[in-house]
């Protein structure tokens, strides 16, 4: 398996209603999200020069002393560590991130520095937003679901949440950017500079997802996993440090509210016959079992972790 078998799927047939290539891309989209739960989107709506300067104002930043960058650390008593962090698990020892979430939200922080990277954050939020209800249209055409069935079920845009991240070259005793795991949510995306490290798990092989100029990564979340009992793979993957250069991507979380209950859909249960995977939860209650099992350090690998415990086939 090679580099291939990670699809590049372009959007412009749904931004221009081309009927014909919607059908091709949706089959595309169909295999990658079955198979992989991974794909590569272009000519997907956000700008190209917004994307660039994000990549360059964020590298600038964490260029910065640490006096300076932890000027924008979280505010005491916040509902979500908005800001910059650095992460005290051995898994993230070797990188950083800033945090935002709603543009206009009041727990936003940054250096007051940095006003730039503050504002194109923003519109780089607002971008991922647009393209995501987009991506959703097409994953609930894709699915042979009623008509605004995922837009219906995830219309709270207020959890969303926007990241910029900085690794580390590697070093001889460590290359793991992040460990394998599975993200939460719905949809992920991924938008990485030219160094690349981002890898997917198929069939016990390690996939590089390698870098495509005004692409932008699209992985599937747990959440999509569960209420597709399965028929979607949210896939294992990490990050592996290049040699003698940092790297530097944003990842944008299409989310959904705490609140939200969360079990497999009819059309893949019921309606087919087929037992569902997983018994019904809040999805604030997974977050809650997530962390739980990353404190007691219950499982191994990140990847079992929270998903497990409502699980119906173990």
């Amino acid at each position: 398996m090679n580099n291939s078998a990670i699809s590049i799927v372009d959007l412009s047939p749904f931004l221009l209603r081309d009927e014909d290539g919607k059908r091709k891309e949706r089959e595309v989209i169909n295999e990658a999200c079955s198979r992989y739960g991974f794909f590569q989107i272009v000519n997907h709506g956000v700008p190209l020069d917004l994307m660039s300067r994000a990549l360059k104002l964020s590298k600038s930043f964490f260029e910065c002393p640490v006096e300076e960058k932890i000027k924008g650390s979280p505010l005491p008593g916040a509902p979500f560590p908005a800001g910059y962090n650095r992460k005290p698990n051995p898994s993230y020892e070797f990188s950083e991130y800033l945090v935002m979430l709603q543009p206009g939200s009041t727990f936003n922080v940054f250096p007051a520095k940095h006003p730039q990277l503050r504002e194109v954050m923003g519109d780089l939020f607002n971008g991922f937003s647009k393209t995501g209800a987009i991506l959703e249209s097409i994953l609930n055409e894709s699915l042979g679901l009623p008509p605004s069935t995922l837009a219906e079920f995830n219309n709270d845009r207020n959890s969303d949440v926007l990241t910029a991240l900085h690794y580390l070259p590697a070093t001889e005793t460590g290359k793991i950017g992040v460990n394998s795991h599975k993200d939460v949510g719905c949809i992920t995306f991924v938008l990485q500079d030219e160094v690349g490290g981002l890898e997917v798990q198929n069939d016990g092989k390690w996939i590089p997802v390698t870098p495509k100029e005004g692409a932008l990564v699209v992985n599937i979340g747990i959440v999509l996993q569960v209420l597709t009992n399965n028929k979607y793979k949210s896939p294992n993957h990490r990050v592996v440090r290049p040699n003698g250069r940092s790297r530097n991507s944003f990842s944008f979380f299409y989310n959904v509210s705490a609140g939200k209950w969360i079990e497999p859909l009819p059309h893949f249960t019921k309606q087919i016959a087929e037992k569902p995977n997983y018994k019904g939860f809040f999805y604030k209650d997974y977050l809650q079992k997530r962390n739980e099992n990353k404190l007691k350090r219950t499982c191994e690998l990140e990847e079992d972790l929270g998903l497990s415990h409502f699980s119906l086939t173990l």
